[in-house]
Order: C-alpha cells, then sequence, then structure tokens
C-alpha cells in the first residue's frame, strides 16, 4: 500500500469547495467532504443527485471549476494520471470492455501505475493480481475473455482490477448494482475487510439497507449539494427521506443486523400498529427508496 503521508488525525481524502459545472449546468454545488483512513462512506441519494460526478472528480476524471481534492496530502488535480491512481483506484458503474482481454490481463492493468514504462514484472505484481483474483471469487474464469462474462461477472473483474491497484482509496460506483444476492454481500464484506485493513471506501450505493448495514457514514447528496452527512442512524430518517427522495418511508432496526432499515410505503399504505412495521409489507422490498 501506499506510504502513510498525512499526519495523524488528518482526514486520508478531503473534498473542499468542489463545484462542478457540465454541459452549462451546475452538477456539484460547493459539496465539502473528508474521510478518515479506516473508514467506508456510503454516497446515497436520488438519482442524478450528483453521486457519480462526484465519484469521477475525486478520481481525477473531471476537472472542476472550483475547489480541490486532496488525497494523503496530495491534490489529485495536481498529479500525473499515473501518480493520481497510485492514490485512488475507481470500480465504475460502467462495465463494458472494448477489448477481448482475457480477465487475468484486465486485471493485471491495475499494476500499471506501478511499473516503470520499461521495468518488468515483478513478484509483487503477480502476488498482487493472485490476490485480487482469490478475494473477489474470479479465478475461475481468469483465462477467458471478459467480454464473455455476464455484467456482474465483469463487476467483480473490474474490482480485482481495482483490489491489484493497491491505492489507499477505493471509490466505487454502484459496486453491487449487477450482482446476485450472494456476490452482493460477499462484495460489501469484502470492501469492509480491506476498510479494516486501513484503506478508505466511498461509494455510491443506491440499496439504502445495504448502505445503512455497511458504511460507517454516510453522504446524502441531493441536486448536486451536501444535504446530509454523518452515522447512518442520523441520516437516514423519515423527515429526510421524504424531503430529499419524496416517500414516505418507515425506519426501523434490522432485528438481525442492529442497523436501520428502510421500507418505502405506497399510495395509501400507512405504518402499523407496531413501530417500524409497515401495515401491508412487500416482500422483495430493497429499501433503496429511488
Amino acid at each position: 500500500m501506499t506510504a502513510d503521508r498525512s499526519p495523524p488525525g488528518d482526514p486520508l481524502l478531503a473534498v473542499d469547495g468542489l463545484r462542478v459545472r457540465l454541459g452549462g449546468a451546475t452538477v456539484l454545488d460547493n459539496v465539502d467532504a473528508t474521510a478518515d483512513r479506516g473508514r467506508f462512506v456510503g454516497l446515497v441519494g436520488p438519482n442524478g443527485a450528483g453521486k457519480t460526478t462526484l465519484l469521477r472528480t475525486i478520481a481525477g476524471a473531471i476537472t472542476p471549476d472550483e475547489g480541490r481534492v486532496t488525497v494523503d496530502g496530495e491534490r489529485i488535480h495536481d498529479l500525473s494520471s499515473k501518480a493520481a491512481s497510485r492514490l485512488v483506484a475507481t470500480v465504475p458503474q460502467d462495465t463494458t470492455v472494448a477489448f477481448e482481454f482475457d480477465v487475468r490481463t484486465v486485471i493485471e492493468m491495475g499494476r500499471n501505475p506501478h511499473r516503470s514504462r520499461f521495468g518488468g514484472w515483478t513478484e509483487s505484481d503477480a502476488a498482487a493480481v493472485d490476490r485480487a483474483l482469490d478475494r473477489t471469487d474470479t479465478r475461475q474464469f481468469a483465462d477467458r475473455p471478459v467480454t464473455s462474462l455476464s455484467g456482474g461477472e465483469r463487476q467483480r473483474v473490474l474490482l480485482a482490477r481495482a483490489l491489484a491497484q493497491d491505492a489507499p482509496v477505493l471509490l466505487l460506483d454502484e459496486p453491487t448494482g449487477s450482482l446476485d444476492i450472494n456476490h452482493q454481500v460477499r462484495t460489501l464484506d469484502l470492501v469492509s475487510d480491506l476498510v479494516s485493513g486501513g484503506r478508505t471506501a466511498l461509494a455510491a450505493v443506491h440499496d439504502l439497507d445495504l448502505a445503512a448495514r455497511y458504511c460507517d457514514d454516510l453522504l446524502l447528496l441531493s441536486g448536486g449539494r451536501v444535504v446530509a452527512a454523518g452515522p447512518p442512524a442520523s441520516v437516514l430518517t423519515e423527515s429526510v427521506l421524504r424531503d430529499v427522495f419524496g416517500a414516505d418511508a418507515v425506519v426501523s432496526e434490522n432485528p438481525v443486523t442492529g442497523t436501520v432499515s428502510v421500507t418505502a410505503l405506497g399510495d395509501g399504505e400507512t405504518a402499523g400498529r407496531n413501530p417500524g412495521v409497515a401495515s401491508r409489507p412487500r416482500s422483495g422490498s430493497d429499501g433503496s427508496g429511488g
């Protein structure tokens, strides 16, 4: 991993006064956020809130009109693409891969930021790729063309590439969107394990129940602004969900995990007599609220 250069107590990731305009519209407006080393932060909010734009700006793919992004004491937009990639690894929402590389080759690309132009493949590179294959359960199709995989399988390959990159900050855009329920949990368990080992993760998560279960803190965006930030229980309140998502919802405690659970109510539904229990619960609700 990248050496720890940030002084004790300083956030590993800091976003200050970020403003981004795209196509004449303000997509991010005066966004401030920090994430300490070893924290899993979830980005939540309705569609079009600015979550993907924020992730792409932090990664250095979008240059802000105002503000700055600092990772481990370095201003991301002052660095070369290769230097920035040693600090930030990204798992995009779009899993399209244009060329028919085999899976192992795609994952090996995660080592490019650490290699010199004429440097050979090292034991350290090979070990990083092998760890990524094992931790993402992708070794089983390591020799297959990545274009032959399903969307969920490709998503795991891109996660493996990010793990091989071995950057201290991991950005994920809807990392469970194409995954079955088993791999949703396994992926978020893996991210939590990486965070416990000292990395920082920032993930856009559509499912509010999963966000509350796995994230240490949430950043709630609406209209390009931060409207709430903090532990899930302080962000996911019924009044906030009504204001931001325009949805009536019941917020309760998950009896298994002990974390916040959100049940969106449809037209004509009301909360039942027991606190936190909807009068007509629907099976299979993902609690996403939007």
